[in-house]
């Protein structure tokens, strides 16, 4: 198979991640590789995704070979897999917008990210650098909150003719204007805000999913969550909060038998603890009722390595797009972005849509989901 190219914006944790996980399984064979949804996509396995192209305003980052600067400060998630060779790509300076938090400056350099001297390329230099690479997909990485960068990303893939994954809570795949003009030039999205493999957001849906299929009638929840890293630190700006708070709140709430009054449901970041680094700590309260009325409640609690979570699916998501590409798709994958995504543009059950992304890969959904909604409308 020829390599799934792609380019990435932003050389935080879950870039390293991600390309720490594409050269860790390299030499893994589908019968000892842990932790992966799909050996394969599309024929695609994970060391067939190539970084061709990288973007970040780090001065600790740009400038630097891609295996050196996922590992730069401030990085802090698990290094399992060390040995990355150079890549021959060198991070390039990304335009800054809103892409980082004024507050962030006041901490000392290891937690926070001291901001490059270079000049920032205009968006003519951007879609060259990707055209020039020959990326075929185009991660989104930013800071939560970087509405007006992550638009301006998603216009060049749109103007080089890239896919677009849009990893954080910006909507841009679940906005009815972007979706239509990813569907007029045929190009694929998915989106938006990357669930982990097993995180928070996913856990609190099954369960509440689980209320639901069990009888249980779910009368308040709340989701806390703590963590170290420069995610955690960037949303101490709760202003910055907005969408991610909806994301992670409409994950839930979709699953519900009966939508909870908003007083009722909490969901959303809580607090920063440094020595936590890049392990996220998730508390999930529930409360019900049984048969009889009868009152319970549920108290769980998550530590998982936020990072690493999330470089699972993001395999996947490159892998769908390139098989979208492939098959000459464009518009927004609804499948793959109802089961990788907390805000897709449709919300569907986590098992509908791990069965729809299913019969995407091999091919089968498109024409099964287009009878379906024909059979419907005709009642």
């Amino acid at each position: 198979m020829n390599k799934i190219k792609i380019a990435i914006v932003g050389m935080g944790n879950c870039a390293s991640s991600l390309i720490q996980g594409i050269h860790y399984y390299k030499d893994k064979r589908q019968e000892d590789a842990i932790g992966l949804m799909h050996w394969e996509i599309g024929g695609y396995s994970p060391a067939d995704i190539e970084v061709v192209a990288a973007f970040d305003i780090d001065r600790r980052k740009v400038g630097k070979d891609v295996s050196e600067a996922i590992f730069a400060e401030p990085n802090c998630t698990t290094v399992f897999c060390a040995d990355i060779p150079k890549s021959g790509v060198a991070v390039q300076m990304g335009q800054v917008y809103d892409g980082f938090s004024q507050h962030m400056q006041d901490y000392s350099d290891r937690y926070t990210f001291i901001l490059a001297d270079e000049p920032q390329p205009s968006k003519e230099a951007i879609v060259k650098t990707l055209k020039t690479s020959g990326a075929e997909v185009l991660m989104n990485y930013l800071p939560v909150g970087s509405e007006q960068a992550a638009r301006f990303y998603a216009e060049c893939a749109l103007e080089t003719g890239i896919a677009f994954v849009n990893n954080i809570p910006v909507f841009i795949a679940s906005d009815p204007d972007w979706a239509q003009r990813f569907a007029e030039k045929n190009i694929p999205i998915i989106g938006d805000d990357i669930k982990a493999q097993l995180g928070a957001t996913i856990t609190h849906r099954m369960l509440t999913d689980l209320f639901h299929k069990r009888g249980v009638k779910l009368e308040r929840t709340y989701q806390l969550n703590t963590g170290g890293n420069t995610d955690f630190l960037n949303m101490l700006n709760r202003s910055r909060l907005a969408s991610k708070k909806e994301s992670k709140t409409e994950a839930v709430q979709s699953v519900t038998h009966q939508r909870l009054d908003d007083e009722n449901i909490h969901i959303g970041p809580s607090d920063y603890v440094p020595w936590q680094k890049d392990n996220k700590i998730c508390f999930i309260r529930m409360e019900g009722k049984l048969f009889g009325d009868v009152p319970m409640n549920l108290e769980l609690r998550l530590s998982v390595e936020d990072s690493p979570n999330s470089a699972g699916v993001a395999i996947d998501a490159i892998r769908c797009a390139k098989l979208a590409l492939d098959r000459g798709i464009g518009g927004v994958l609804h499948a793959p972005s109802a089961y990788f995504c907390k805000h897709p543009a449709r919300q569907y059950t986590d098992d509908e849509a791990y069965r729809m992304t299913e019969a995407f890969i091999k091919g089968t959904w498109k024409k099964n989901t287009k009878a379906k909604e024909e059979a419907a409308a005709h009642g």
